[in-house]
């Protein structure tokens, strides 16, 4: 090895490190700004979803926000002194305000308090846990669970089970909004992919149990969100009295598509309809459970449109005790089956008549003194459509069926009652737009009354206790979802009152016995 290669080799080797050197700053200097780059991509990133959070939490919670805000600035602005002076006269200005004037508390300021503090500190912070624990939660089966429990910590084990179903990719329904009412508290939810509302309708007893409270009500808001409404307390655990009679003075302010009836379990007016959509009414309970007053409380409400003539009422009293007590009420009454017979063969010619008079000409027949509405009352339906012989109970079920179907448009409503709903006692259940089942002895029985999955939505009759009269779950035309109700109680004055109150109108009563016997005696002479 010479000397000139080693010079080479050394100058060579110089340039290479002279070259190593210089792409390691251009490395640095990339590296660096890639660095840099990245960091500012995370800081934009983080500061994008700070700036999207508050903006969602603003758009979605702008009442609490405003008020923190405006809490936090009083207190900045003027002094922690002043804001407690303010917040406390605020408070007992608020607290006299409830003890004078409830129901104006109530409805401007009372509901929206309660229903902030109901969703911060309890649906909030408890619905999740309820949902899970009801099953009414969708997580992924193909990620395991990893449960590590801490027996030290109460606090870590709380955070561990909540790692790991997050770890699981448990879904929860998303808390909407919370509505707070006297006795109701309205929760809606989003559904995650993978519900039904039908999911949260099986589950509504669990969640009353979680709740604590005697009843929940599942409705459907949408095809994805539903709202969960518990009740905090029963509105309908007292009576609830028919309208006075001294208050109904004019036939025409009665309407007759929105008779009161009594209350609902959210402290609104019941009110059934006589005529037009879902006036064919089926009424069933136990002996005791209040049909009385489901037939009662509508007919002191339509008083003065009977006494008018607007409305013709007839009867079918198989025990020949209940409407015999208001017996001048009727137009019609009848009590054996023979009877019953003329009675629906009555209202079948006249509902043959007022075809033929407006067939082609309009929908449905004007109401008027010449085509009033025809109203019949048949209680104990079960006596005459079941326990009796084959030819009358076949006749009757084909009268039912006839006024049923067809009477609709020729104002001819039909109202039955009955103790046993089952299929084979009133054959014709299926044909009562409306019906109405009070307390019942079996849970099976309310399936009968209001259909397959009433149950499971919350129409609990089998639950009803004995010493409440008149409750009920109604369903039928324009009620989605069962409604509980409880029909106005009608004493027995109030029936001899309506009575009196009808019979001065000129009612006239048909006694159907002394007319066959005159047309016997027609007949022999």
């Amino acid at each position: 090895m010479n000397a000139a290669t080693v010079i080479i080799g050394g100058v060579s080797l110089a340039v290479l490190v002279w070259m190593l050197a210089k792409l390691g700053r251009a490395f640095a200097a990339i590296a660096e700004t890639l660095a840099a780059l990245a960091f500012l991509g995370l800081a934009l990133w983080g500061l994008a979803r700070a700036v999207g959070w508050i903006v969602r939490q603003l758009a979605t919670h702008w009442r609490t926000c405003l008020t923190l805000l405006a809490l936090w600035a009083w207190w900045h602005w003027l002094g922690w002194l002043s804001l407690a002076i303010t917040a406390g006269s605020v408070g007992l200005v608020a607290a006299v305000w409830r003890l004078g004037w409830r129901i104006g508390f109530e409805q401007w300021c009372g509901r929206w308090v309660r229903a902030w503090w109901l969703r911060w500190a309890v649906y909030g912070r408890k619905l999740p846990g309820w949902l899970h624990a009801c099953g009414l939660t969708v997580r992924d089966e193909a990620i395991p669970v990893d449960v590590t429990v801490n027996l030290v910590s109460r606090r870590r084990k709380r955070e561990a089970v909540a790692q790991s179903r997050r770890d699981a990719g448990v879904a929860f329904p998303k808390l909407l909004r919370v509505r707070s009412g006297p006795s109701w508290d309205e929760v809606r939810v989003r559904l995650v992919p993978g519900q039904t509302p039908e999911d949260f309708g099986e589950a509504a007893r669990a969640l009353a149990t979680a709740r604590r409270v005697t009843r929940v009500q599942v409705r459907e808001i949408s095809p994805d969100v539903v709202s969960v409404d518990f009740m905090r307390r029963d509105l309908l655990a007292s009576a609830v009295s028919c309208l006075p009679l001294p208050e109904v003075a004019e036939a025409s302010a009665v309407d007759l598509r929105r008779v009161f009836a009594g209350s609902t379990e959210y402290g609104t007016a019941w009110r059934l309809p006589l005529l037009g959509g879902g006036a064919h009414t089926l009424v069933a309970g136990a002996s005791g459970a209040g049909k009385n007053s489901v037939m009662w409380s509508p007919l002191v409400s339509a008083a003065p449109a009977i006494r008018s003539g607007l409305v013709r009422v007839s009867g079918v009293d198989p025990k020949g005790m209940e409407l015999a007590y208001g017996r001048g009420i009727f137009c019609r009454y009848a009590v054996s089956g023979k009877e019953a017979l003329e009675v629906l063969e009555a209202l079948r010619d006249e509902l043959e008549r007022r075809k033929r008079a407006f067939a082609g000409q309009t929908r449905e027949v004007p109401l008027s003194q010449e085509f009033p509405l025809e109203l019949l009352e048949f209680d104990e339906l079960a006596a005459l459509t079941r326990y009796t012989d084959r030819k009358t109970r076949e006749a009757i079920t084909e009268h039912i069926s006839v006024l049923n179907t067809q009477g609709r448009a020729a104002l001819i409503s039909v109202r039955g009652y009955v103790q046993d709903p089952t299929k084979e006692t009133i054959p014709v259940r299926e044909l009562f737009t409306r019906r109405v089942c009070l307390r019942v002895t079996s849970k099976s029985q309310v399936s009968m009354v209001l259909g397959d999955g009433a149950y499971e939505r919350g129409a609990w009759a089998n639950r009803i206790p004995e010493s409440t009269p008149g409750v009920g779950y109604v369903w039928g035309e324009g009620i989605r979802e069962p409604l509980r109700v409880r029909a106005g109680w009608v004493s027995d004055a109030t029936v001899k009152a309506l009575e009196n109150y009808v019979t001065n109108g000129g009612a006239q009563v048909i006694d159907l016995a002394h007319n066959r016997g005159d047309s016997k005696e027609r007949g022999t002479a």
